[in-house]
């Protein structure tokens, strides 16, 4: 019985540890009132309606996310909205401008694809300003709200780099202003670094709250540290951190000058061969083909793989570096370290990233470790277990693959051994590692859900391929270069949703 009403109250028990649980929030389910149709609204309803209104099924997060996307952006503008919502703007004004604001925008993403600058003429700009203005008019002939429309022009040209001389736009730049790294922040996103700041500078860490505010991401400026604490690499008391460091690094310099020098060995030199075969392989290559780097990276593994007999070195760890690198790096660097040099740092700075790497990738491994032992069991049985989620998920999809030949073993094994590296960016992968390293067994378990939900990301694509040829060509070379945060963020709450419904409930596995 004790059982019984601990399985009935699971759903009670696990609500308050969802991240993003849904609250009544302005936008959603509960839209603020409009005073100035409100006294409309209790005349002509004067009779409560008794009807019962039945609530549409959402059958998927990417509808209910189009449907409360207005729901997340936090703020106190409602009044703001209201107030302009009351404004009888010129429509043929706004349509114009509209138009004008999505061609060049649409000018923009062409030409960011193509990786080519943008350019944008005198005459353009001279539209726009024209139209913006004539919006300001409209505004302001209405009694609205008053705004600089000089200041959003100006605005606008400083985000496109215009100059009267050389109308061009870097796409690159642009990126980076639109990304969470960029050096411009939002409101909200300045309040969440705040929060992380006021939680670190405690005497204790609480890693139990660090972790349900990093489950959405963790802020750039203060990701280093965090991922030190969250990996187990660093403890929660601040005053035994810096000990900790100094005792570590020591220590990992130490293991250089054993063993580094055995890498020629009989022993050990075919390990140390591989090694170096796989490091040029890697990406980012601009990263990677510094010769700092690669001397960095070829003592790492050989290192990691002499204190590890049982598995060796394998291929697929080597990509699992990467990110703790560049995040460490990101500690001492304003800007993208792929465009850095990485030798310019000192060489203390530079052996503490070293070193730091080593021990945060090593307790990566220690929960993964027998992806890596003799014929990768891990590996076997997290593909399985992936085959038998999808035919229950999406029994369309599952079938498809099935009728085409295509095991999953063929493309599911390159996603566990290297976590989604070679599918994903790398800025996409390390905010996916802001969640795993938030949640409990994230690279081992909660990756499984994280895999499956990302199959069936593309159903309409897979669905449309005939053949095994066209299926493994998508699937291997999956469409996801210009993937952001918002995508991976939509990934990850499909895979959360999908472990809470999976997870606990071992049936749902059986067909």
């Amino acid at each position: 019985m004790s059982s019984d009403g601990g399985k009935k109250q699971f759903w009670k028990r696990n609500v308050s540890k969802v991240p993003g649980s849904i609250q009544h929030v302005y936008g959603a389910q509960h839209p603020p009132l409009d005073p100035l149709l409100h006294t409309n609204l209790l005349k002509a309803n004067s009779k409560p309606n008794s009807a019962s209104v039945r609530a549409k099924k959402v059958t998927t997060f990417q509808e209910f996310e189009s449907i409360t996307s207005d729901a997340w952006d936090v703020g106190d503008d409602d009044d703001d909205l209201l107030a302009m919502a009351t404004q009888n703007l010129n429509t043929d004004v706004v349509m114009e401008t509209a138009n004008k604001v999505i061609q060049i925008h649409s000018k923009l993403q062409e030409q960011k694809q193509q990786n080519k600058p943008m350019e944008i003429s005198g005459e353009q700009l001279h539209d726009m300003e024209q139209a913006d203005n004539s919006v300001e008019n409209t505004v302001k002939s209405n009694n609205g709200p008053e705004f600089d429309s000089s200041t959003d022009l100006n605005h606008l040209e400083t985000t496109l780099s215009v100059s009267p001389t050389s109308p061009t736009l870097s796409a690159a730049g642009i990126a980076d202003q639109n990304s969470s790294d960029g050096p411009l922040m939002s409101e909200r996103e300045m309040t969440r670094l705040e929060k992380f700041r006021q939680l670190l500078a405690g005497p204790n860490t609480d890693l139990e709250e660090l972790r349900k505010l990093s489950w959405s991401g963790i802020p750039r400026q203060v990701r280093p540290i965090t991922w030190k604490l969250l990996s187990g690499y660093l403890p929660a008391n601040v005053e035994r951190r810096e000990s900790t460091l100094q005792r570590k690094r020591t220590e990992y310099f130490a293991f250089i000058e054993q063993y580094y020098d055995s890498r020629n060995d009989e022993h050990h030199q075919d390990t140390y061969r591989q090694i170096a075969i796989d490091i040029p392989r890697m990406t980012p290559e601009s990263l990677i083909l510094q010769p700092k780097v690669r001397e960095i990276f070829e003592r790492i593994l050989f290192i990691w793989a002499i204190r590890h007999p049982a598995s060796g070195y394998v291929q697929g760890i080597n990509d699992l570096v990467t990110p703790f690198f560049v995040v460490f790096v990101f500690e001492y660097i304003e800007g993208e370290v792929e465009n850095f040099d990485v030798s310019s740092l000192p060489d203390e700075v530079l052996q503490n990233i070293e070193a730091d790497s080593f021990w945060c990738m090593s307790k990566l491994l220690d929960g993964i470790q027998d992806n890596y032992t003799f014929a990768q069991p891990g590996i076997q049985r997290k593909v399985k277990a992936l085959q038998e989620l999808v035919s229950r998920i999406d029994e369309q999809v599952h079938k498809h693959l099935h009728q085409a030949e295509v095991e999953y073993l063929q493309f599911a094994f390159r996603w566990m051994n290297n976590l989604l590296m070679r599918e994903l960016p790398l800025r996409c992968t390390i905010r996916l590692w802001d969640t795993y390293q938030s949640e409990p067994e994230g690279f081992s378990h909660f990756h499984l859900y994280v895999c499956a939900a990302f199959l069936i990301r593309w159903r309409k694509e897979l669905l449309e391929e005939k053949d095994f040829q066209g299926l493994m060509i998508l699937l291997q070379n999956l469409p996801t270069m210009h993937w952001g945060n918002e995508e991976i963020s939509i990934l990850l709450a499909e895979a959360y949703r999908l472990k809470y419904a999976f997870a606990d409930a071992p049936n749902h596995y059986k067909r």
